[in-house]
């Protein structure tokens, strides 16, 4: 559900009390009664008054009565509401930005980096730690080799600058030569090293359809191969790395053992998460999705924190956090928008 301002006015007070009422739940995990809320405000409002805005709320849809209790707890469109219009984001730690900027600043290849973020994140804000790796047509290109298998028979291999491998057997229609394939092969990293693979793609089919006799004979060569090398069938699809999903049998909210085995068949199928990760990639900044906003079951008592990062100006992919709707999201929020732009930072200064 999208909440707007247009769709409920809370006066001061109504606010007062669903903020302190979501930060105390969030802090201790159990219903919220009037009379600790009274304590928490300093007694400056009685409990029966609270009691009164607790009903109103309650009518809204913002908090509920879990079971028989007295107290009460905030509700899915409740967080909603408080993270929209009542949260004050507060500045990430100084000694948590020095662990970010250590860790990922050490890491010695552009794979390890992502799965440092992915492990990070998890062990900065004990939950589960996700980051999407980019797409082939996502990711730029560092380098290409062509190496003869057989008379028709040729492998490509291609580096990515975050340091994949992707290798793909040609046949072809004649017999090239080693020496033909080298200097091919320096052609296309003369041309398009540095360059993304989107990129690339759209340069090759302009470069194809002119007039082939006009081309030199390693150009021919390279677009030929090049042409396999990037048939959008083979592109290959994004991969995803999660870690501390371990952290999450510890939630006493995600106790049921069918949430629990939802939750870890998506992160072991990471179709779902995928999907969820790529509608992302359209937009900029941290998105926060609460329980069912995501639109996936395994998730309807999670949220999920999602930010993008860039390498070259680019968005290429997305990390973030997975827990329980009661997060301490003025932790987790700065915590993963400081993490994409770090991984962004060390991503493209490996590029250079």
């Amino acid at each position: 559900m999208v909440w707007s301002m247009s769709d409920m006015a809370l006066n001061p007070r109504a606010e007062i009390l669903l903020k302190a009422l979501i930060e105390r739940y969030i802090s201790d995990g159990q219903p919220v009664g009037s009379r600790t809320l009274a304590r928490d405000l300093g007694n400056e409002l009685s409990p029966a008054t609270i009691r009164n805005v607790m009903a109103d709320l309650e009518e809204l849809g913002l908090i509920q009565s879990p079971h028989t209790s007295a107290g009460r707890i905030p509700t899915a469109l409740g967080y909603r509401v408080f993270v929209d219009t009542l949260l004050k984001v507060r500045p990430i730690d100084a000694s948590e930005l020095r662990r970010l900027e250590g860790e990922l600043s050490s890491a010695p290849d552009p794979q390890q980096l992502m799965e440092a973020a992915s492990s990070l994140l998890s062990q900065v804000t004990r939950l589960a730690g996700v980051v999407m790796l980019p797409r082939q047509e996502q990711a730029a290109v560092r380098q290409i080799e062509f190496l003869q298998l057989s008379a028709n028979r040729v492998l490509a291999i291609l580096v990515t600058q975050e340091g994949r491998v992707h290798n793909r057997v040609i046949v072809t229609d004649r017999t090239y030569s080693p020496a033909e394939l080298v200097e091919a092969a320096n052609f296309f990293n003369d041309q398009y090293a540095g360059r993304f693979l989107s990129e690339v793609k759209q340069v090759l089919l302009a470069a194809m359809q002119q007039d082939s006799d006009a081309m030199q004979q390693a150009m021919r060569t390279a677009m030929t191969m090049a042409r396999h090398m990037f048939t959008d069938e083979d592109s290959q699809g994004a991969e995803i790395v999660v870690s501390g999903e371990s952290n999450l049998l510890e939630v006493p909210e995600l106790g049921d053992v069918r949430k629990l085995r939802r939750l870890f068949d998506t992160f072991n199928t990471k179709r779902d998460l995928l999907h969820l990760l790529d509608q992302c990639l359209r937009t900029n900044g941290v998105q926060i999705f609460i329980g069912g906003e995501s639109g996936y079951q395994a998730f309807e008592e999670c949220s999920v924190v999602t930010s993008p990062y860039q390498v070259g100006g680019r968005i290429v992919g997305m990390l973030g956090v997975i827990g329980p709707t009661r997060m301490s999201y003025e932790h987790v929020i700065p915590i993963v928008d400081v993490t994409a732009r770090l991984l962004g930072g060390a991503l493209s200064a490996d590029r250079s």
